[in-house]
């Protein structure tokens, strides 16, 4: 049978396959509405001409990105996906096939970067056993489940994750000395760092805090996946502040705005002296996410 079963429904494959490329090229080609605003008012109060000028380019490449369905940025970025699964949604090895077919046929739609590395693990690693012509052969990274506490929500997140933010981004531990603003210091430290060397800003800072390496990283794409430019928090909003003083503006040409926003994921907490904190400066393009639900 080409269909995927569950108790009220049935589920088309080649349905599957269409809405996970659909998503995957949305991701990667598509600004959401909030970052369109934020983009908006970082151009009204930008005061470095040439930053502004930088801001103005990267909102009109994103309208262009998002009428022709192209990619924001020449990096496509590595395919990142989250399934959000309600107690009365089943997933099942089909679906996760289907899914990556799916992100096999957006990769070649929208296209992606032919950036895979071929070979056994040492060519790989030492990047000797030359390239994958094919923009399917960038595989995804490993799938993140997560419960939904929405009964009937079976829903596909699709991040693109550019290789730029991950060179700058970190995860280490931090003394939190029974303070959340120590630990919020020391992320406005971290970001202070490396702002200027990210290159492609106005940033966005993605932070997870957990209680390992792991679950810090996968708070962070949470973080990423459920952020909104125009709800920030206390902290959010602080990290945005105090990062901005450090006038690296748009493309580092200098001007009061070299962060958009910032996005904030805790997770649950154990009794310890330290926390386990991420964070990814995302580029002027990042987060690339959309979402659909099945």
């Amino acid at each position: 049978m080409n269909r995927i079963e569950r108790e009220d429904n049935i589920f088309d494959r080649e349905e599957i396959i269409r809405k996970t490329a659909e998503t995957l090229v949305k991701a990667g080609s598509t600004f959401s509405e909030d970052k369109f605003t934020a983009y908006d008012r970082v151009i009204r109060e930008e005061t470095g001409d040439l930053s502004c000028w930088a801001d103005r380019t990267i909102r009109e490449n994103a309208v262009t990105a998002k009428e022709d369905q192209s990619p924001l940025c020449d990096d496509t970025g590595i395919p990142h996906i989250i399934l959000e699964v309600g107690k009365n949604r089943n997933i099942s090895g089909e679906l996760l096939e289907a899914v990556q077919e799916g992100i096999k046929e957006g990769l070649k739609t929208l296209p992606g970067r032919p950036m895979a590395i071929l070979g056994d693990d040492t060519e790989r690693v030492s990047q000797s056993g030359g390239l994958n012509p094919d923009s399917e052969g960038v595989l995804p990274a490993p799938f993140m489940l997560r419960y939904s506490e929405e009964e009937d929500r079976l829903r596909l997140t699709v991040l693109m994750q550019g290789g730029g933010p991950e060179i700058r981004a970190k995860t280490y531990r931090v003394f939190h000395k029974h303070s959340m603003d120590v630990v919020i210091d020391e992320v406005i430290r971290w970001a202070k760092e490396v702002i200027g060397q990210l290159g492609c800003s106005p940033a966005t800072i993605a932070v997870g805090i957990g209680r390992s390496h792991y679950e810090a990283s996968s708070m962070m794409l949470q973080a990423m996946a459920e952020g909104n430019y125009n709800k920030q928090s206390v902290y959010e909003k602080r990290i945005t502040e105090a990062v901005n003083e450090s006038r690296v503006g748009a493309l580092g040409l200098g001007g009061n705005h070299s962060v958009l926003g910032t996005f904030i994921k805790v997770g649950p907490q154990r009794a310890s002296g330290v926390r386990i904190v991420c964070m990814r400066p995302c580029c002027c393009f990042e987060p690339r996410k959309w979402s659909v639900d099945f």
